[in-house]
């Protein structure tokens, strides 16, 4: 048949040309850990990603070699990404709050060549040298004055790089999985998958990014792509502002400095960003969209953000899906609900955008409705989901019909909303009956004087497991037991009340913000409750 379209391959490099090409002059502002601001714009980036591209043939790097960086947010980090993609390559981005081991264990496992790292991380990087095995060369970012560096790099080259084509299934990002159990699995991201996520993140139900959107992405650098943020803001043409300092003061007079519209981040960011606020009766000036992931977000800050004039995006996802999952969209009767409704929509996990499909099954592995009320393992496919871990000689983790099987437990409702219910493993099966924890810790942070708790399954000899509740008390407070105790009768039905309330200094979290359930799971193992004396 005559006809047809032009064969135009999804590669995220065009991403960056159509920034610079249209939106050439919209600034992206970094704010280093030394107080230094550079400033500079799309088409700058696309200069020097050039310059990056071409010094890294120079280097020896060869299409499909991994280019690691251990950074936080700025724009040669930017830079970074697009200069080793735009060359074949494939940006490896480590976190550096990873243990040592999980360090050694991820630059060696990637075969990492080539490392940019910051300044700060200089201590790091000169205890792990013996230990990476692969690394030929270790390039600091913003290094101390006199010393070479990034700039020296790329300074050298004339900028006329043409960006190396191939297929849109190419790699080109790797992303390793914050590995609370065993080691690290890396989650390799392809042209195609990264380009269709970018350009679905800017539509109006997900981030509402457009050209005149300032986005300051809270949400690491190194943590799953920044959730799609500096490709997907490179589509849209906005401002981007990023900060290497998430002190909130810092990140509050910087908000209010570049007129910040946009950021996203896990909760307990914005649970400091929120007691600053309070503390120093402070404002958030421009900003009006919020999106937070990475954990389920209290009632109460999502409540915060709303009394503002804050739109809250409750966000879900994972490494293994580029990340986005879901975002909390307005629904079409969105005008017709009262603020109870608009907000038991909020605290839930949202809709699923086009290009994820999602489903729930039972431990027998059979498909359960979408009613609202059954609870089961939770289930994705769609072209930016993981098919095979990096390396991984044990094949796909799909199923025959290509679902993914994400590890939460989660309930689908009949107007498609998601609602995370656990993780599997955080469960507390009670009786035959499951308790999320995930609720129970978000109804006591609503109760004041907390500043955040975990639920964790104990062991009893009549109910077989029973919650027991960690609390950290907000500086000052002096809130005990009975207090929360009623406080959750609110909210939680009665069998669900933790049978007792430890009360402590800190929790732990994961290296990406979230709490570290295994660690508390292995402290709490032998704990005898008193209900089952």
């Amino acid at each position: 048949m005559l006809g047809g379209m032009q064969d135009w391959p999804l590669r995220i490099m065009r991403i960056l040309d159509h920034a610079a090409r249209e939106h050439g002059t919209r600034e992206l502002v970094s704010l280093y850990a030394d107080g230094t601001v550079t400033r500079t714009d799309w088409a700058g980036i696309q200069r020097d990603s050039r310059k990056l591209a071409a010094a890294l043939e120079r280097l020896g790097v060869r299409p499909g070699d991994r280019v690691a960086t251990l950074a936080m947010n700025h724009s040669r980090h930017v830079v970074a990404w697009y200069g080793t993609i735009g060359m074949g390559g494939i940006i490896h981005t480590i976190n550096p709050r990873l243990f040592d081991d999980q360090l050694a264990y991820i630059a060696n496992h990637a075969e990492d060549r080539i490392l940019f790292y910051d300044r700060a991380f200089a201590p790091l990087v000169e205890r792990l040298k013996p230990r990476w095995t692969t690394i030929e060369k270790f390039i600091c970012f913003d290094p101390a004055p006199g010393e070479p560096g990034f700039e020296n790099l790329i300074d050298e080259e004339a900028g006329d790089y043409q960006w190396r084509e191939g297929d849109e299934r190419e790699p080109a990002m790797l992303c390793y999985t914050s590995g609370t159990t065993g080691d690290p699995k890396g989650v390799l991201y392809e042209h195609r998958s990264t380009v269709l996520q970018a350009m679905t993140l800017t539509s109006g139900d997900l981030f509402e990014l457009t050209a005149r959107a300032v986005v300051l992405p809270v949400v690491p650098m190194f943590h799953a792509a920044a959730w799609g943020l500096p490709f997907a803001t490179a589509i849209a043409g906005g401002k981007m502002v990023f900060s290497a300092d998430y002190n909130p003061s810092v990140m509050c007079d910087l908000m209010r400095a570049e007129k910040v519209s946009h950021t996203a981040g896990v909760p307990t960011v914005w649970l400091a960003l929120i007691a600053h606020v309070e503390a120093t009766d402070g404002d958030l000036a421009s900003l009006r969209v919020v999106h937070i992931g990475g954990a389920a977000a209290p009632r109460s800050m999502i409540e915060w953000f709303r009394d503002r004039g804050i739109r809250v995006g409750h966000a879900w996802g994972m490494t293994e899906m580029s990340p986005l999952g879901t975002c909390g969209a307005p629904l079409g009767n969105w005008d017709e609900l009262d603020d109870g409704a608009q907000l038991d929509y909020l605290c839930r996990q949202g809709r699923v955008p086009f290009g994820v499909e999602l489903r729930t099954v039972d431990d027998a592995g059979a498909v359960l409705p979408r009613d609202g009320k059954a609870s089961g393992r939770l289930q994705a496919r769609g072209p930016w989901v993981l098919r095979q871990y990096f390396q991984d000689e044990r094949g796909p983790v799909i199923d025959a019909e290509g679902w993914f099987d994400t590890g939460d437990v989660a309930i689908l409702h009949a107007d498609g909303v998601m609602q995370i219910t656990d993780r599997s493993k955080d469960v507390i099966k009670s009786g035959g009956e499951w308790i999320s924890s995930i609720e129970l810790e978000n109804a006591a942070v609503g109760c004041p004087g907390v500043a955040e708790a975990a639920a964790v399954a104990v062991a009893h000899p009549k109910w077989d497991e029973r919650p027991l509740l960690l609390v950290v008390r907000k500086p000052g407070a002096q809130i005990g037991a009975e207090e929360i105790l009623a406080h959750l009768a609110d909210h939680v039905a009665k069998w669900w009340l933790p049978d007792e309330i430890v009360f402590v200094d800190s929790l732990p979290h994961t290296a990406t913000g979230k709490l570290l359930k295994t660690a508390l799971r292995e402290q709490y193992r032998d704990y005898r409750l008193r209900t089952a004396a």
